[in-house]
């Protein structure tokens, strides 16, 4: 098993460990990385890389 990653964390107010979630937004379909992460102590979620947004449509 690899090593997870420490980065500072604002829910913590310290450097811990995060993993990552299973992803359900199908980044990892093609093989790609899921940029989502969870604080191993509280939960907090952070997005680590680029993410791509899509503008919404108005309906009017």
């Amino acid at each position: 098993m690899d090593e997870l990653p420490t980065w500072p964390c604002v829910g913590c107010g310290h450097d811990t460990r995060f993993e990552q979630p299973p992803c359900a937004d199908g980044h990892t379909d093609d093989g790609g990385d899921c940029p989502e992460w969870l604080c191993v102590d509280c939960g907090t979620a952070i997005v680590n890389g680029e993410v791509s947004v899509r503008e919404r449509q108005r309906v009017a």
